[in-house]
């Protein structure tokens, strides 16, 4: 591998237009770009400056000049699309939700293990500078015993059936688009669950329109959250202690700013910090430092906990009567 890590772009999408832009902000180095088609990936590669465009996954997957692959299709195809790089001998980021059930993300576990390649889902919330700094407040003691998270990530999404959210056959409805972001902060903050707890009102394709949770933790901590694709919400957040509580400002998912709050409404601490871009390319700094370093997997986020994040959401399924398509 040269010193320079090379990034090869599994997917054109949206997301990895947005995850493309980031790194280029900062001087990563975009090797190469894979897509179905070789029209498609010609012209992502044109858009951004990318020097080979690969007209198939297993093109790039072999691509010699890349050494890690972010996964950038829709959920059912993430486990398949990791396995195929893992194959090749690349590390992978795996776009966020890790796959589309826990059996998948243990599989991407295992064949990484196996393969000696460090893998990571994309998560990119936990490495934002706010969520760095919160953990760093929690650690010294501020909030005091902290007792609950909350947050919600309700958002007015396209309503055209065919349209993936509303697709099952995708991986559509909000627990693997817009829930995982609230269900990951919680397990950040609080652990993974003891006990959950879910309510749903599905769609008329077949997939989750909103979704209600709550979580018990160790401790008898509890975490809530909602997650709703067809009505906008504020999208905030806020971890309560029993000396002071945290104030996330909206979006509290994206670099943004906090407050850390005393009961008696004395303000501790107003954190803000500048990003550049939107700020995705902090997890790819992070997965860049565990390659450099020899590693397989970040202490922000081990594959472990992105399995066991799988479990629970499908613990969640099960409950409110989820199941896609080809499961």
């Amino acid at each position: 591998m040269s010193d320079t890590i090379r990034w090869g772009i599994l997917g054109t999408g949206w997301i990895a237009e947005m995850f493309v832009t980031d790194l280029k902000a900062v001087g990563l180095t975009v090797a190469a770009v894979g897509s179905r088609t070789q029209k498609s990936a010609d012209a992502f590669a044109a858009r951004f400056d990318i020097p080979r465009a690969h007209g198939s996954y297993e093109a790039l997957a072999a691509d010699p000049e890349v050494d890690v692959i972010y996964v950038a299709t829709p959920h059912p195809m993430h486990a398949e699309n990791a396995l195929l790089a893992i194959a090749n001998g690349k590390h992978v980021l795996v776009e966020k939700a890790f796959t589309l059930n826990a059996a998948e993300a243990a599989r991407v576990a295992e064949a990484a293990a196996d393969a000696g390649v460090a893998v990571m889902e994309a998560m990119w919330t936990r490495f934002l500078p706010h969520m760095v700094r919160i953990r760093e407040i929690i650690a010294e003691g501020t909030l005091g015993d902290v007792r609950t998270v909350i947050a919600e990530h309700d958002q007015k999404l396209p309503s055209d059936p065919a349209h993936r959210i509303n697709n099952p056959e995708l991986g559509g409805g909000g627990l693997l688009d817009l829930a995982i972001y609230p269900v990951s902060f919680a397990i950040d903050i609080l652990g993974i669950p003891t006990r959950v707890l879910a309510s749903a009102t599905m769609s008329d394709t077949g997939v989750d329109r909103q979704t209600a949770l709550i979580f018990e933790h160790e401790g008898g901590r509890q975490s809530m959250s909602h997650s709703a694709i067809d009505a906008a919400g504020p999208v905030a957040g806020a971890i309560i202690g029993t000396e002071a509580r945290i104030e996330i400002e909206p979006w509290w998912y994206n670099p943004t700013s906090f407050r850390v709050v005393t009961p008696d409404g004395e303000v501790l601490e107003h954190f803000e910090h500048p990003v550049v871009s939107r700020g995705m390319q902090y997890q790819a700094i992070e997965l860049e430092r565990v390659i450099t370093a020899g590693e397989t997997e970040s202490p922000l986020l081990p594959v472990s906990e992105s399995v066991a994040i799988m479990r629970v959401l499908d613990e969640v399924r099960e409950q409110i009567g989820l199941r896609y398509p080809g499961e």
